[in-house]
């Protein structure tokens, strides 16, 4: 008997839980909340295709607003780039030739690209930044590796759109042998703002300063991604100060200067170009 009477107010209160709406109504309620939280995960545009995820700014998105009435910095379907402009800040920016700016404030569509060419009119190299050039070929040779002038160059700038940042790659004639190719990939991010990997892990955080002529990169520090982690290298195990210089000539010509100097060895690298502009494709 006693038994019996405890089956029939089970089953009562199962039907009086049925009956409430709350309770029907909460289950669902978690499945949902579940099922938005993967898919806000599925949404996260954050990992690159370059490895590390890149958590792009405000300052990283492609805006309309601030350039030159004359259309000055739009590429391709009028997408214009304030990507370099927001590192300088209005004052910089504004410092910058009319040529200069509208060099890096283009935007072109995921996968385009635009080149330059020119001649390597010099580059000159210590038995150090020889060695250190050749031994970096272990990561993808990033520096230049013949010395010399008067050597054919084209460098492409190509938008990379899963990463929001750009790939580079110069291709710079030899005397004797198949033309070097350096590839690397420029990432709006980091402390700096301004990342550029070189190869296996490797890259150096830019800042970027402007003057009267040029757009100047220097190498704040160097670091290595490596299980997800990113490491930053101290000064001695490092090559030494970069800085690389955008010079405008006027009439679409401009210089690209690198020099790589070392705090106790001196001059280790120093290549000048001279490039102008080519139609982007």
């Amino acid at each position: 008997m006693a038994q019996a009477l405890a089956r029939r107010e089970g089953e009562a209160l199962r039907d009086r839980r049925l009956e409430d709406p709350a309770h029907v109504q909460a289950a669902p309620q978690t499945r949902s909340s579940r099922a938005k939280s993967r898919d806000r995960r599925e949404r996260d545009p954050s990992t690159s295709a370059f490895g590390p995820k890149f958590i792009l700014s405000a300052a990283a998105k492609p805006q309309a607003e601030g350039l030159g009435a004359n259309g000055e910095g739009v590429g391709d379907a009028g997408l214009a780039d304030l990507r370099f402009a927001r590192l300088l800040g209005g004052e910089g920016w504004a410092r910058l030739p009319a040529a200069v700016r509208a060099r890096f404030a283009k935007r072109y569509a995921p996968g385009k690209s635009v080149s330059y060419a020119g001649v390597i009119a010099e580059c000159r190299m210590s038995r150090t930044g020889w060695a250190l050039a050749h031994l970096c070929r272990l990561i993808g040779a990033p520096l230049p590796l013949t010395r010399g002038s008067g050597l054919a160059a084209v460098v492409t700038v190509t938008e990379h759109g899963a990463s929001g940042g750009q790939v580079w790659t110069r291709v710079y004639s030899r005397p004797h042998g198949f033309p070097q190719v350096i590839h690397s990939a420029k990432m709006f991010a980091g402390p700096t703002g301004l990342e550029e990997y070189l190869g296996l892990g490797i890259g150096v955080a830019l800042t970027v300063a402007a003057e009267s002529d040029r757009i100047v990169f220097y190498s704040d520090h160097y670091f290595l991604r490596l299980m997800g982690r990113r490491l930053r290298l101290p000064r001695w195990l490092t090559p030494g100060a970069l800085r690389i210089g955008h010079i405008d000539h006027g009439q679409g010509a401009f210089a690209f200067v690198l020099d790589l100097v070392h705090p106790v060895l001196g001059e280790l690298i120093h290549q000048h170009g001279e490039f102008h502009d080519m139609d982007g494709d």
